[in-house]
């Protein structure tokens, strides 16, 4: 038959899965009309949310292992760091002015602002880290080590669904506390002093 040459696996998962999904909702539409009538709930309509309830949970770790192992494929083909530094350098200027602002409104540099200079040195050490940043953001070993980064995180992901890791724990640890002693951003100094 020639429909089942068009079915692979990922496609047979995806007709089971819009098949469930629409007799669920099948099932939900009819049974909240009959209990609006003042129905009960029919035996049938029951079962099949329920099957349908029990068959989305079987389906749902293969499909995120699908969803992953496609993702891997896309992440594989960018380069994200050729991205990050074509962005920056559409915003140089910008990034330029907005690191120099923040420069001067730190209070640690009070002091050495006053200096002659000042403003030509902060505007060379800007243009020279903004420089370095693009460069090695361009450079083909950045971007294979933010692809390897992502390859190993994915491939930890997609083997802790398939271990079903996630399920052992209760819950995750919250995040560790901000040290007081950390840098502060301006924004927060407000909310962090009261």
């Amino acid at each position: 038959m020639p429909w089942q040459e068009d079915l692979s696996t990922p496609g047979l998962l995806l007709l089971i899965v819009v098949v469930l999904i629409g007799g669920s909702l099948l099932a939900a539409i009819v049974g909240a009309v009959l209990v609006r009538l003042g129905m009960h709930r029919p035996w049938v309509v029951h079962r099949a949310s329920l099957l349908a309830v029990r068959l989305l949970e079987l389906l749902k770790r293969p499909l995120t292992i699908i969803v992953l192992d496609e993702v891997s494929a896309v992440i594989r083909t960018g380069h994200y760091t050729k991205n990050i530094s074509e962005a920056l350098l559409e915003n140089h200027d910008e990034l330029k002015a907005l690191v120099a602002e923040k420069v001067r409104a730190d209070p640690n540099v009070r002091l050495v602002s006053r200096l002659p200079g000042y403003d030509t040195a902060v505007s060379e050490i800007s243009e020279t880290v903004l420089r370095v940043i693009i460069d090695m953001l361009s450079d083909p070993r950045t971007d294979e080590l933010v692809s390897d980064l992502l390859r190993n995180n994915l491939e930890q992901i997609r083997l802790a669904v398939r271990n079903r890791d996630h399920e052992d724990r209760a819950s995750t640890r919250p995040a560790d506390p901000v040290p007081t002693s950390a840098p502060v951003a301006q924004a927060e100094r407000g909310t962090r002093a009261t």
